[in-house]
């Protein structure tokens, strides 16, 4: 056996070469069915995440002498998009450096979960690393340049990144998971892979290694990142969910990409921001507290608290409407690496990624993307558990729900006896029952792998890594993202529907046949009207029931936009094509 094979055995659970997969070596740490999002392979190697090498403790650490590679890593094809840098790498010049390849796909829970690890390594080892994304991704739309540029802009990578939309890199590595993570020594030999999360801890010491051992051969020249350093060109920045209220006339906006929460008028006067802008975990008053990329928000019966999926904190907050206080009930503030018992204590449970939020009385529902699970919290008693899912990522219907398969669940809505929601990975609409111990039915979608564009019956219809659900009435709406739409599933014949966009990416009012979205996420529904978070376009939209129009919704007093924690004077300049406008302006869309 080479010695690569033999790295190769060491570093990873499973790396696929061309014509070969060399099978576990080494002792794994099984959490969770959720290291890494199923790949295109018949077998997916990322299942388990690898327990990294701890000194003398390891074995694997023990016998080994030499991390170099052997073997000549694969050259980047030509011709292929890049972002971030000024000019296309090739490994050839990058001899002399540590390069680490991360295979991902922006829609993957997983890939994302693995960018603060990517974030640690480049700051500790700085000059003597480079990491480059290779965006080889599953969806269609996610094929298209502009759709890298914008997740680039939206998780705030800096390191270079290469658009792989035929799978010509991906292929010559044998990557069939993601993320894989591939090690390139500096004499651009293969080291090894590993598919799944734990980079950190995985990387870091064999990292160390390599920089001893190639002490004398590492370049610590500077390697040139040009970052897309534009702005938004609204106030609001990657809008991700939108809550209705329509008995409070009130609008709730989690404006992820400023890491706050924005309450405005359903009107779209805007009232007040909350939270300080800066990423963080910090409870407190309206101006002192941080979030990190909220994503979901929900009311309570008596309009008095929101809920928030702190996201990227894998927290739940709550705001004290009539104060502005926010508090942290569930989650640590770090990812889980095991699953709660019953009635676990929600301050102490980590969580993994929560998408949504949806209360129902004393209820508190959660999309916990992370793990492909559904959870509730008793919102009286402080407790947690899973709801439905068995964490491994899929679309089996299970009875009772505990046994179904989930697929990053990350829009929740519900009537009087159903839960609904949208599993993005599986392009699908699903439901189980508000109380008893139920099953999970699919609606709409059939597969990891099937996806697309289709309007029908529930065995043609097909939508494309959908992220928002509402309801009104006998209609389920969902925010088709990555199809750029705004669908329906009629609840009496089950059909799907379009009721606005063109399946394009884009920014126009008018007629639903002719509007343009760009990713649209999270919906809610107020008087006849469906309130859309068009996150890429960085708006919110309008979609009237009764004409069938398409808006964009006109946000008032944006001065309170500009309002930061210890930063009162601080003045937030926006600009538009043609304009631009200050905190003093009074209308902004």
């Amino acid at each position: 056996m080479s010695d690569y094979h033999s790295r190769m055995q060491i570093l990873a659970s499973r790396f696929v070469r061309p014509g070969k997969m060399v099978a576990v070596a080494v002792v794994v740490l099984a959490v969770l069915a959720t290291a890494a999002c199923s790949g295109g392979s018949s077998k997916s190697p990322g299942v388990a995440t690898l327990e990294p090498p701890k000194g003398s403790t390891n074995t694997a650490t023990q016998e080994r002498k030499s991390w170099a590679g052997t073997q000549p890593a694969p050259e980047f094809p030509g011709g292929m998009s890049w972002f971030n840098v000024p000019i296309s790498p090739t490994l050839a010049a990058l001899k002399g450096k540590i390069v680490l390849l991360d295979f991902w796909t922006l829609g993957c829970i997983n890939c994302q979960h693995i960018i603060p690890d990517l974030k640690k390594l480049e700051e500790e080892f700085g000059d003597k690393l480079v990491v480059i994304g290779v965006h080889s991704g599953k969806y269609a739309t996610e094929h298209d340049d502009d759709s890298v540029l914008e997740a680039i802009q939206k998780y705030g990578l800096t390191h270079a990144v290469v658009n792989d939309p035929d799978f010509a890199v991906w292929q010559a590595y044998g990557a069939n998971a993601w993320p894989t993570l591939v090690l390139i020594d500096p004499a651009g030999n293969l080291v090894g892979g590993h598919a799944g999360e734990g980079v950190y801890e995985l990387f870091d010491p064999i990292l160390k290694s390599l920089s001893e051992e190639f002490a004398d051969r590492i370049t610590t020249e500077h390697f040139v990142t040009t970052p897309d350093a534009s702005t938004t060109s609204t106030v609001l920045s990657f809008p991700s969910k939108v809550l209705a209220d329509a008995k409070g006339g009130r609008l709730f906006i989690a404006d992820a990409g400023h890491n706050r929460i924005l309450e405005a008028s359903l009107d779209g006067t805007l009232k007040r921001a909350i939270g300080s802008g800066e990423e963080g975990l910090d409870d407190g008053g309206p101006n002192d507290a941080t979030f990190r990329q909220p994503q979901g928000v929900a009311l309570v019966d008596d309009g008095k608290t929101l809920y928030v999926a702190d996201t990227r904190n894998h927290a739940i907050r709550a705001v004290d409407l009539a104060s502005g206080e926010v508090s942290t009930i569930a989650g640590t503030g770090t990812q889980l690496d095991a699953l709660p018992k019953a009635n676990a204590s929600a301050a102490t449970t980590a969580l993994a990624s929560p998408w949504d939020v949806l209360a129902r009385g004393n209820t508190l529902y959660i999309a916990m993307a992370g793990v492909h699970q559904i959870w509730t919290m008793d919102l009286d008693k402080g407790t947690i558990a899973v709801f439905a899912g068995t964490s491994r990522e899929g679309i089996d219907d299970g009875d009772p729900r505990s046994e179904a398969t989930l697929a990053q669940p990350s829009g929740l809505t519900a009537d009087d006896r159903y839960l609904y929601w949208v599993d993005p990975e599986s392009s699908s609409v699903r439901r189980t029952p508000l109380g008893g111990g139920g099953r999970v039915e699919t609606l709409v979608g059939v597969g990891l792998f099937d996806y697309g564009n289709e309007d029908g019956k529930p065995d043609v219809a097909r939508l494309q890594h959908a992220q928002g659900i509402t309801i009104d009435g006998d209609t389920l709406y969902i925010g088709d993202t990555y199809n750029h739409e705004l669908r329906t599933v009629d609840r009496a014949s089950w059909v799907t529907g379009t009721a606005a966009g063109t399946g394009e990416r884009g920014w126009a009012d008018g007629p639903g046949g002719a509007a343009e979205f760009d990713e649209p996420g999270g919906l809610s529904v107020a008087n006849g009207k469906i309130y859309i978070a068009d996150t890429n376009n960085h708006l919110i939209r309008i979609y009237n029931e009764a004409t069938k129009d398409v808006s964009t919704l006109e946000l008032g007093n944006v001065a309170i936009a500009a309002v930061r924690s210890g930063a009162a004077a601080r003045v937030l300049q926006v600009t538009l094509p043609e304009q631009s406008v200050t905190p003093g302006a009074t209308m902004l869309r």
